[in-house]
Formats: C-alpha cells, structure tokens, sequence
C-alpha cells in the first residue's frame, strides 16, 4: 500500500510534487474507504486525478511506472542509457536528476525509498524501514567518473560482508541496488520485502489501450481468475450475460513465427526444434452466453468475444482485474479510468472495489465529473487536480486542500469544478473563427 508519492523533474513536473494516500482525520465512509496497513496507519484505497488535457495528470501514473520498470527491468550493461524524461521547459532541468521517493507499506512494514538519475546512471538510493523508528537498510552513491556503486549498509541490512560485497558488485552504475539484489544468490527478508512489492503488487499502467485480456484468459486456464465471480461482477453491471464459454482451440502460428522457427531448423536441427515448438498452439476462445426472449420461449446464444462492444469487452477486463485483487494486496495505476464505459456502469465498478475489495488501492486518471455529484462515494482527501502553471509545469492538489471559503459539506463539488472555481480544467476561447484578420 502506498502512503505517499513524490517527483521531481519528470516530464511535466518540474518541482517536487507529492500525492498522498494519508486519510485526513475526517471519518467519511471510513469503513469503505480506509484501511489500516499497520496499526494506527490510515490509508485511502482509491485516488482519482482530475485535469485538462496535457495538464500532467498521467504523468503522476507514468512515474510510478517508470519506477516499477527501473527496478524490475534494469539494464544488463553498462552502456545502457535510463530512461531519464526530465523537464524540458527549462534551460537546467534536462541535465538533472529525476527524483522518486515512495512511502509503502508492505506485509505490515513501512518502507522509505529514495532514488535519484540521469540517462546514465542512478545518481542516489536510499532505502529505510520503521520498526518501529526509522532505520538505514542502504545508502548508495555512484562514482560518475569511475563508473562504480557505493553501498553504505546500515546495521539492520542483516548481511555478511560477503553478501555486501556480492550485491555491490552485482549493481552496476545504472542499476538499483533493488536490481542488483534481483541479480544475487543472496536472501535479505528486507529486500525481498521491497523487491517483492514492485514486482508483485505494483501493476503495470493500464491505458485505454491496453488489452487485459490475454492475461485474464490465462487466469480463467489456470484457476487464478474465478470464472463464476466475472459471471456475478457481469450481470451485476447489467450485461444480461449468464454464463462464459471457455474453449480451447487449435491454433497455427502466424507467418513471422514460422518464419523464426524455419531459421532455427537450419541452425540447430529439427529434432530440438521439434520437441520445443509443437505442431500448433493450444489458445482460449472466451464466448459470452446471452439469455434471450422469443415469444414465449427463452433462448440461449453464445457470442465471441471479439463480437462484444469495447465497452462489454472493457468492463469484462476489469471484472477479471477485480477478482485478481479481491484478496492480495494490490496497487493498480489506471489512465483514463471511464475509457468505453457509461458514468453508471464506471460508478458500479468504483463501487464494487470499494466495498469488496479490503487491501488494493487504485490509482486513476478521470474526466468522469458526475462521480463529484455523488457526495455518498467519495472523500475530498481521495480527489486530486492538476493544472499546468505558466511556466509548463504542473501543480498536483488535492480537494481538501481548499478552506472552507471555497469548498463546505454543502457545497456542490461538481458545480465548483465545472465553473472553474477548483481550476485544472481547459481554458478555451470562443467558438468564432477570423482567419481573414489574421496578421
């Protein structure tokens, strides 16, 4: 579980911005909303962004993205450049540090991460827990004309000197020592902790582009995904669909793998070849059962998947999601939350998170404003803005940041917002076009 988030030159922003996940003292729907990591830690399940279009509000979910990737996908070599996206609006930023720092939660622990880098290397790293006072497990710093990592330990790291000396090794300039660890035949509960966290309960982004169901088919084959759960979630939301059909079909491979399989036959033979890659591959067909009415008679039909509309196919991805984290502890960073959904079936699906699931949090992006109407299912603690400043960069706040001169238990959210009162909306001018007076 996240209880805060900080950047620093990233894309957008340029000066440190923080979204936090503290709930306020405030006791609004403390039951659906809150939930206790550890003892007297309060924490919100859900942070939705509100913005204009380019005011930077993906850009908080690319950033834990960016960092999810530089800790699980770190590179091998040292030539490798980061993925550094500074801000570019400014004659100093694009040769600074980007800077993350992250405040978790993980199996009732509370963890520091620091981390600093440019397109060449991880400048700074710092890692501490709480247990209960706050305590170094690591303090890295980069030799940049050497090259090197230094690693400080702290003495609740827990490591033999040989351990130390495996792990500094194994970090190479541009890597993590998170990385670097991932890379050794070493055990420290601690970071198996924090490695664990990245790989295992942050997600990876979800855009409207991205496609979940491959992977859902693969939890419904393997027993991970309930199949009755996303038949339940399914009708609950109003699809009049009673039941999923799930086949296994034969399926060829396309041209460009047969293409590859054919040059690895002339390298190694077709004997090897033969025993890795089967004739043909097995592939799941999801068909969606529907009841339907003629005359007097109820008849059952199955259409296929690719036949539903986005916004069956949409929703069906995000049944399987749901029933992912009902009961694991998740952090789940979704772009343009309403992406091919009606308001009501986006309101029902923010709805069954809330009240079912007891340990996830969803991160999201939204333009959905009539959820601000809806005072019984959200807390001010849990709305965020962005707007870009005139510089180019953005500002992050939350609704409770406004005083009550501005925002009252009475007031209408949804009105302050689309009048502007609450800013992070476009600013657009009228609808008449002069090209003749143009100079």
């Amino acid at each position: 579980m996240i209880s805060s988030f900080s950047i620093t030159n990233f894309r957008s922003i340029k000066d440190k911005v923080t979204l936090s996940f503290e709930a306020e003292k405030s006791q609004d729907l403390e039951k659906y909303f809150v939930i206790e990591p550890a003892p007297g830690q309060r924490l919100l399940k859900l942070g939705l962004i509100y913005g204009a279009n380019g005011s930077g509000k993906t850009t908080i979910l690319k950033a834990l993205d960016s960092l999810r990737s530089l800790i699980i996908e770190s590179p091998s070599q040292k030539q490798t450049l980061l993925n550094h996206i500074p801000f570019l609006f400014n004659a100093l930023t694009p040769s600074q540090e980007t800077k993350f720092e992250l405040i978790f939660f993980q199996n009732g622990i509370k963890y520091s991460y620091e981390i600093a880098f440019t397109k060449k290397a991880v400048t700074f790293e710092k890692l501490e827990f709480y247990s209960p006072n706050k305590s170094l497990i690591y303090k890295r710093k980069t030799n940049i004309e050497k090259q090197l990592t230094e690693i400080k330990f702290g003495s609740k790291a827990k490591l033999k000197r040989t351990q130390e000396e495996i792990l500094e090794a194994n970090t190479l300039w541009n890597n993590p020592v998170l990385s670097g660890f991932l890379k050794s035949n070493i055990d420290s509960p601690e970071l198996r902790d924090v490695t664990d966290w990245f790989s295992k309960v942050l997600r990876k982004m979800i855009t409207p582009k991205t496609d979940l169901s491959d992977s859902i088919n693969e939890g419904l084959e393997d027993k991970g995904i309930n199949k009755d759960h996303i038949v339940k979630f399914l009708q609950k939301a109003d699809f009049k669909i009673t039941d999923l059909a799930i086949e296994k079909r034969k399926t060829d491979y396309d041209a460009s793998m047969l293409g590859v399989i054919s040059i690895l036959r002339k390298q190694i033979g077709n004997k090897l070849i033969n025993s890795t890659f089967p004739d043909s591959l097995d592939q799941l067909e999801i068909g969606f059962c529907h009841s339907v009415l003629n005359g007097d008679n109820t008849d059952s039909y199955i259409l296929p998947y690719t036949q539903e509309s986005e916004g069956t196919q949409r929703y069906f991805q995000f049944s399987g999601l749901l029933d992912q984290i009902l009961g694991k502890s998740s952090v789940v960073l979704i772009d343009e939350l309403e992406s091919s959904l009606h308001p009501e079936l986006l309101k029902h699906f923010l709805l069954l998170f809330l009240v079912n699931v007891k340990n996830s949090q969803i991160i999201a992006t939204t333009h959905y404003r009539e959820l601000l109407m809806e005072r019984d299912i959200f807390r001010n603690d849990a709305i965020w803005f962005t707007e870009k400043k005139s510089n180019g960069s953005m500002e992050l706040y939350a609704l409770s940041d406004f005083d009550s001169s501005v925002i009252r238990d009475t007031t209408s959210v949804f009105n302050a917002y689309k009048s502007g009162k609450l800013g992070a909306v476009p600013q657009l001018e009228d609808y008449y076009l002069d090209f003749d007076n143009e100079s």
